[in-house]
């Protein structure tokens, strides 16, 4: 679902990316009520690209030539489609435009960063100079620098436009999201940055997480993790029996765990050995990878997703551990990588594996279980553990090694 360019820097404001002010305007008589200063800028508001070029944008000096080319433009089709909206915005004087984005790339599987010093309408024409900075870890400001001096961008400009950078990334995680673009990202003389023009693709099976985005398209959320991030990883499995299932009522959280009554597990079914709990798409995606790279092969994997609501006691513990139920009744499952991403609740996460495994054991069940844990003290971590099959790991590359060779 490709979002209006209002919609999308709606998105921008609340994460903090600078935009320039601007009113929605639903019909030509709107403007004599236009709160903006003139001069300003009238677009119009649908999903195709190109509206410049089409005639779906002009600059105006007052009212009466703001309603004539608001009529213009709301009778203009551009790819077949009639602007419902328009957008009036201040106009801005850019010294330089510069191309930027975060998307997901179906063939390395991963977010990937994208940007040009040449951006704007004739971005097309410069592909030669597109600069890309896959992320293939957890995400850190590293990646966005990275991605500025690939750019070759300098002084001041470098922490401007790297800050902008991952405001978008968290934005991609946040909402689900497949494409999170601006172009252009306006540079003014003085070194100001203005996110000038956006454009934000959600993924539609991951409106039922996110019913804001659902509300902009009027569609009916669906249920189920990401549907476009779990095709990545069985689009290149013709005969795989992958299918979403979602958890039996004995794995749900418990009720003192006070977790909302509709956040039920869903896992993924792949056809591999090793079970994968993680806390997040982007985590989930890059401990897939990780697995893969070490030519591992996922046996399924849960998302249990943010944990900022998991504020009550036990609550992250009844969580993961009703997710360890879910990935490991797979009887094909050797390992369980557990991969959550929460320093100041170790004791949770380990108080489940433990109890998970404890159960196992008593039901003759032989299943290891690799928890990649960060800032953490795993000396004494080791001694609670005792004699039960746990890895300590500290990265992602470390812990999915250990998850490969442990489910040879």
């Amino acid at each position: 679902m490709d979002l209006l360019e209002y919609q999308a820097k709606s998105l921008f404001r609340e994460m903090a990316i600078p935009i320039l002010p601007s009113q929605r305007i639903d019909n030509p008589a709107d403007l004599k009520k236009l709160k903006i200063p003139y001069p300003v800028v009238l677009k119009s508001q649908v999903r195709a690209g190109g509206r410049g070029r089409a005639g779906g944008v002009k600059f105006v000096e007052n009212t009466i030539d703001a309603v004539a080319a608001a009529q213009t433009i709301f009778n203009l089709p551009i790819e077949n489609e009639y602007p419902q909206v328009l957008l009036a915005e201040a106009k801005y004087n850019a010294d330089r435009e510069l191309y930027l984005a975060v998307l997901l790339d179906p063939v390395a599987r991963r977010p990937v960063l994208l940007g040009s010093r040449e951006g704007g309408m004739d971005v097309e024409g410069s592909i030669d100079q597109m600069q890309q900075v896959a992320v293939d870890q957890e995400f850190s400001p590293f990646y966005a620098r990275r991605l500025m001096l690939k750019m070759g961008l300098q002084g001041d400009l470098i922490q401007s436009v790297s800050s902008i950078v991952e405001k978008m990334y968290r934005l991609f995680v946040q909402k689900d999201l497949d494409l999170v673009e601006i172009n252009p990202l306006g540079i003014s003389p003085t070194g100001e940055v203005m996110a000038l023009d956006g454009k934000v693709t959600a993924n539609d099976d991951a409106l039922g997480r996110h019913p804001d985005l659902a509300s902009l398209s009027g569609k009916t959320p669906s249920s189920g993790l990401v549907g476009e991030r779990r095709n990545l990883y069985t689009a290149d499995r013709p005969n795989s029996n992958s299918k979403l299932l979602h958890s039996p009522r004995q794995f749900d959280p418990k009720p003192e765990s006070s977790i909302s009554n509709g956040e039920s597990l869903e896992l993924v079914e792949l056809d591999g050995n090793i079970g994968i709990l993680c806390n997040g798409v982007g985590l989930t995606m890059a401990t897939l990878d990780a697995v893969a790279h070490q030519g591992g092969k996922p046996a399924n994997f849960v998302n249990i997703g943010s944990l900022h609501r998991y504020d009550a006691v036990n609550a992250l513990r009844d969580r993961a551990d009703a997710g360890l139920e879910l990935v490991g009744q797979d009887k094909s499952v050797k390992v369980i990588l557990v991969n959550i991403l929460a320093a100041s609740k170790t004791e949770e996460i380990t108080a489940a594996a433990v109890a998970y495994l404890e159960r196992k054991a008593r039901a003759n069940r032989h299943i290891q279980v690799v928890l990649r844990l960060i800032d953490s003290d795993t000396d004494a971590l080791k001694k609670g553990l005792g004699q039960l099959p746990v890895q300590l790991t500290r990265t992602l590359d470390e812990a999915a090694k250990a998850s490969v060779s442990s489910a040879k």
